[in-house]
């Protein structure tokens, strides 16, 4: 599909009402295997690969957050969608999110995988950091290999159908090392810690347990910012969860987006509502690299600071509950 100074590749797949698929960095749509195939069943299904990523081609400039939510709208407008249900899953989460800020009316419900706030959340470890840093899991099978307990729950078989096709969509459409890279300087600077709190549509929130890239404590700090949302954490899974065939989570989303009514949803009313203590004692027992997660911490606290939540109010960045405390 060609889009003003763009060339995405896009697959749609099943019918009714449509979801859209924001994958992760440096993935590519085929990657997203059993997660398009369930929700497919109830949903038009939209997944396209991002600038640089699989078959799309490459953005001559590095496209910051809010230049990425507008390239969604146009795609949407060129499929005749104007409202969808939106996954957003590690990186893409963090895209959903300024997709909806900046759309609101064309968001339906959102889900929220394996994602965080960017500044202000926990860092990953600094073996899975240094993973990340680099696209050379999409180059060579022999470093996947070697790396793969850092992505998922560090229990995956390597020997079974579901990592071998994992592998073979990873490998046969790798990302260039300009897009990977325009990806991660994207994601640097980018933070929703000030403004997540308004957020319109309902938000589900999965996190992985033993998520090594994207620790849970980031779930329940999404969870506990966002206006009106769920949170699940799935103890024994890791970041790839959305790619296992057998993880809980296919079940939860194709609830969560099939479901007339919040109130008719099963993975909405058993979620958790993540309380400031609950959040709190979640992000000072999580691990991760040092000094960045001090330095998210000190970020979270001037966020929090009263001039700053003043200036936040007179900007429209936060959304007061009835008669009570500003969240950001």
């Amino acid at each position: 599909m060609s889009l003003p100074g763009l060339r995405l590749f896009v697959r749609e797949w099943g019918e009714g009402a449509p979801v859209l698929l924001i994958n992760g960095l440096g993935a590519n749509l085929e990657m997203w295997g059993p997660a398009q195939e369930q929700l497919a069943r109830t949903a038009r299904t939209i997944a396209f690969d991002a600038p640089g990523m699989g078959r799309s081609r490459t953005s001559p400039v590095v496209l910051p957050h809010p230049a990425l939510a507008a390239m969604i709208c146009r795609l949407l407008d060129a499929l005749e969608v104007d409202r969808c249900d939106v996954v957003g899953y590690s990186w893409g989460g963090t895209v959903a999110q300024q997709f909806a800020r900046q759309a609101p009316d064309r968001v339906r419900r959102m889900a929220l995988v394996g994602t965080s706030c960017g500044w202000g959340s926990i860092p990953p470890s600094a073996r899975a950091m240094a993973l990340m840093s680099t696209p050379l899991r999409y180059y060579s099978r022999q470093v996947l290999e070697q790396t793969n307990h850092l992505l998922d729950s560090g229990s995956s078989d390597r020997e079974s159908d579901t990592w071998r096709a994992q592998a073979d969509a990873r490998l046969e459409y790798p990302p260039t090392l300009t897009g990977y890279t325009q990806q991660l300087l994207a994601g640097m600077t980018w933070s929703s810690l000030h403004w997540v709190s308004t957020l319109r549509p309902p938000v589900l929130v999965l996190a992985g347990g033993q998520d090594r890239i994207v620790p849970s404590a980031n779930g329940a700090l999404l969870s506990h910012l966002a206006f009106e949302s769920r949170l699940h954490v799935l103890p024994a899974e890791g970041h790839l969860m959305l790619f296992d065939p057998d993880s809980k989570a296919h079940d939860l989303l194709a609830d969560f987006f099939s479901s007339p009514t919040l109130n008719e949803s099963e993975a909405w009313l058993a979620g958790e509502v993540v309380d400031e203590d609950a959040v709190e004692e979640a992000l000072r027992t999580a691990k991760g690299i040092q000094p960045i997660k001090a330095m998210s911490a000190v970020y979270r606290r001037w966020v929090a600071l009263p001039s700053v939540r003043r200036l936040a109010d007179e900007l429209h960045l936060v959304r007061r509950d009835r008669g009570s405390r500003s969240r950001i």
